[in-house]
């Protein structure tokens, strides 16, 4: 049953997230006031007696699970058994306890990077379970394939209306900027933000991980709650219709290189620093386009221009250092 009416309670996992403050923002936008929210410390999702706890108590007419761990390649490469348990252990509570306390709906956020790390491009919904994955970021991979087979198996077996959406790689108000464990746009932002120097001084060179070849799509996060907002209130048998497996793809449908996203970013922010590239370093997934028939099958489009996108992040990003220094 899809969201029809404002009255329906909503319940938002990880609502303080990028991609769930954006989906808390977009619902009241739209009217849906009736939104369930607890912090990580008001409710711990790895916890299963919490987390069943909460569900019984409240009983969510729809779930959105936008709870994750999350980060970039370092943050993968270095806490492997961290990004495997505690997305594990997230989705395996909230999908159960859904399923045992009737949600009439439920949309599990997921990722492209569940595809192979060779997937033919644009990668479409098929194409997973194909391939070997990427190895500097298969422990997240693999908790996230498992979270999209758990919705699978769920409706296989007992019907229940619980879907995925895989989302590109993702920015916008709210990102994690933080070197040792942010994704990439974001990363860029901080670096040339902090290399700038005062005139007369030459803004210092940033050093870039990889060879800047690798292509990337970069979703606004508002952009991917509008998608959410979009599928919770589709009609079920037509988005069945659409996607029989219960996944969606969600992205742009562009891809640009890091090399020339660099450049964008240092343009943006008013940088004149050289640009380096440590070949050393890992590359990761040579591509990643989403093939997006499905969503506009459906109806939907991304709307954000990237420039723009990133125009609104550096904003959101100058106004919380002023916050933070104040």
């Amino acid at each position: 049953m899809h969201l029809t009416s404002p009255d329906q309670t909503i319940y938002v996992a990880g609502h303080r997230g990028l991609v769930g403050s954006a989906v808390v923002r977009r619902l009241r936008a739209a009217g849906y006031d009736r939104l369930l929210l607890r912090t990580r410390q008001e409710l711990d999702l790895r916890n299963q007696a919490a987390t069943e706890a909460f569900f019984d108590e409240h009983r969510p007419a729809f779930v959105v699970v936008a709870a994750a761990r999350v980060g970039g390649i370092l943050a993968n490469d270095t806490y492997p058994a961290d990004f495997i348990a505690d997305n594990l252990a997230i989705e395996l509570n909230v999908i159960q306890a859904a399923y045992r306390t009737g949600v009439r709906r439920l949309v599990f956020l997921g990722s492209s990077c569940i595809y192979p790390k060779h997937a033919p491009q644009p990668m479409r919904e098929e194409h997973l379970l194909t391939g070997p994955l990427e190895p500097t970021n298969e422990w997240y991979a693999v908790a996230k394939i498992a979270g999209v087979k758990l919705c699978q198996a769920f409706r296989k077996q007992h019907g229940v209306d619980f879907l995925s959406l895989m989302p590109t790689n993702l920015y916008g108000p709210g990102d994690n900027f933080d070197l040792q464990t942010s994704h990439v746009l974001p990363a860029l932002i901080r670096k040339f933000h902090e290399a700038r120097r005062e005139d007369p001084l030459p803004d210092e060179p940033v050093t870039l991980w990889g060879t800047g070849t690798p292509r990337r799509e970069f979703l606004y996060s508002d952009d991917l709650a509008d998608a959410v907002l979009f599928v919770l209130e589709q009609p079920e048998e037509r988005l069945y219709e659409v996607a029989p497996d219960g996944m969606l793809n969600v992205g742009v449908g562009e891809d640009i290189a890091i090399r020339d996203l660099a450049a964008l970013v240092r343009e943006v922010v008013g940088s004149n620093s050289p640009i380096q590239y440590d070949a050393t370093r890992p590359d990761g997934t040579p591509r990643k386009l989403m093939d997006v028939s499905r969503m506009r099958t459906l109806g939907w489009t991304a709307r954000t221009p990237l420039r723009q996108g990133i125009e609104q992040t550096y904003a959101w990003y100058l106004r919380s250092l002023r916050t933070q220094s104040a």
